[in-house]
């Protein structure tokens, strides 16, 4: 798929606004399936954090929201938001509820998971996997459910992108 496609995938955020990916044309971002009652839910302060720390540099953290692993995002998408936001402080981008996986798949996971490593292949595993998106809409990196937001790795794979661009 060209970043041209990979652009114009619709998304409904959070609030109901209606947008494609191409809102983040010319950023870094680090899209993420999340869940609100999962043992990586923690990982939404990281998530935070990053956000805080490189916004400013231009990365986007793009959360978004998936019940399909053992039923562990079962609210709506206020309750999602209101959870995010009093528990982890969220003011990053969060999408509606979709899958990740299935017939179903949302547009954008379909091209994500084309993005394979040795250990993630193909499908999402579990919640909170983590690709990172150059601002040229290249997919560059994919990241486990447990490697940590602010591990050397994702850190390392962010600021290569921000320089990147910077330059």
């Amino acid at each position: 798929m060209d970043t041209t496609s990979l652009y114009e995938i619709p998304l409904t955020l959070i609030d109901g606004t209606e947008t494609t990916f191409g809102e983040f044309r010319g950023k870094t971002v680090l899209v993420v399936n999340t869940a609100s009652k999962c043992g990586f839910t923690p990982q939404y302060a990281g998530l935070e954090a990053l956000y805080k720390k490189y916004a400013t540099d231009g990365l986007v953290i793009l959360g978004m929201p998936s019940n399909q692993f053992m039923g562990q995002e079962p609210g709506t998408e206020t309750d999602i938001a209101e959870f995010c936001d009093m528990n982890y402080g969220v003011t990053f981008p969060m999408t509606t509820k979709i899958d990740v996986r299935g017939k179903d798949q949302h547009a954008l996971f379909t091209q994500l998971t084309k993005f394979k490593t040795g250990i993630l292949p193909g499908l999402v595993k579990w919640n909170f996997e983590k690709f990172l998106v150059t601002p040229e809409g290249k997919i560059v990196n994919r990241f486990a459910s447990n490697v940590e937001p602010q591990s050397k790795e994702i850190v390392a794979a962010i600021e290569k992108s921000l320089a990147e661009t910077a330059a």
